[in-house]
């Protein structure tokens, strides 16, 4: 049998109803929620690892580079087939993307949630548990990266997104769909993840802020951002990525100082392009030394630039090499 190293990090999967403090609080252990899944053992072997135990807006792009540390080397031992990270559902989509951008194995990982808690009637953890743990131990996930796997569904990390804020259907990848989902008998794939790339920083030392393009706005939170030592800056721009004309000379500015602007969309899905030529467009921002991400949020494009100037600060004064891994 299988053995699939099962990492706990928290969130809602993880909690119970306190009555004093009126809401759900972390209360699970991971060996809790492992012998709350029926015939799981029958699935794989599972050992049960306690990275942490927060709800997921606690998580930081620190504490996701430590689990991706710690999952890299636990599935550098030859008996294990994959891992599985319990957590949170407000930044799931963000861990499993920093973890697809670290992950060189070609074991797969698989990292799950629920939207309600442990003591809750109907959970959805346990169901979710199965099928993530289904899926890390199955020889149709191998080299395809990291997933997230909820409601029976398996999504790319790079493509997730949570889509409501309580229906246990939340997760979903925008325009593109899951890549598959796991049955009683067997884990089903209709499509393989495209366009990931590995990244090798030896620590996570950039810091990437994100500033929201809004109607009438100007330059100052970009100033802010500089001042206050951001080494890249993520604009989310409308649409095709165009953005408010008085954040222009922010931008131009911040490029001088060496930080990185990079320019994403706060559609669900497409990327910025410069399609327009008119003050405020992407062409225009480009003029002021701003890259074109690609087709991520606005959250996960920072945490790939975040990764790739901890990698190689020096992109940072080199836009063209920069939008290329970042347009991709």
């Amino acid at each position: 049998m299988k053995k699939v190293i099962v990492f706990t990090t928290g969130g809602t999967i993880a909690m119970k109803y306190d009555e004093e403090k009126g809401g759900l609080v972390p209360a699970v252990s991971g060996e809790d929620l492992a012998a709350a899944v029926p015939g799981l053992s029958e699935v794989a072997e599972v050992e049960v690892r306690e990275f942490s135990n927060v709800a997921s807006c606690n998580m930081t792009p620190q504490l996701m580079f430590r689990l991706s540390r710690a999952i890299e080397k636990a599935l550098d031992e030859e008996d294990a087939a994959g891992a599985v990270v319990t957590h949170g559902t407000d930044t799931l989509e963000e861990t499993a993307y920093m973890l697809d951008l670290l992950h060189g194995s070609e074991k797969p990982i698989c990292v799950v949630g629920a939207m309600r808690g442990a003591s809750d009637t109907s959970a959805d953890g346990p169901a979710n548990i199965w099928c993530a743990v289904k899926v890390a131990s199955s020889d149709e996930a191998r080299g395809k990266g990291v997933f997230a796997v909820l409601n029976n569904t398996i999504h790319a990390a790079r493509e997730v997104r949570k889509t409501h804020s309580a229906n246990c259907a939340t997760f979903e990848s925008p325009w593109w769909g899951p890549v598959g989902y796991c049955d009683e008998d067997r884990v089903v794939f209709r499509r393989a993840p495209v366009g990931r790339r590995v990244f090798h920083p030896a620590e996570l030392t950039a810091r990437v802020d994100v500033i929201q393009a809004q109607s009438g706005i100007g330059r100052n939170y970009i100033d802010f951002a500089v001042r206050d030592g951001a080494n890249g800056i993520v604009v989310e721009g409308f649409g095709r990525g165009n953005i408010p004309p008085a954040m222009e000379e922010g931008i131009s500015d911040a490029v001088k100082a060496g930080v990185a602007v990079v320019i994403s969309t706060r559609a669900f899905a497409g990327r910025p392009y410069e399609s327009y030529a008119y003050p405020g467009s992407v062409g225009d921002s480009k003029r002021h030394g701003a890259v074109r991400g690609g087709e991520l949020s606005a959250a996960k494009t920072r945490l790939k630039l975040m990764v790739i100037l901890s990698e190689h600060p020096e992109l940072a004064r080199m836009p063209s090499d920069l939008e290329k891994l970042m347009d991709d």
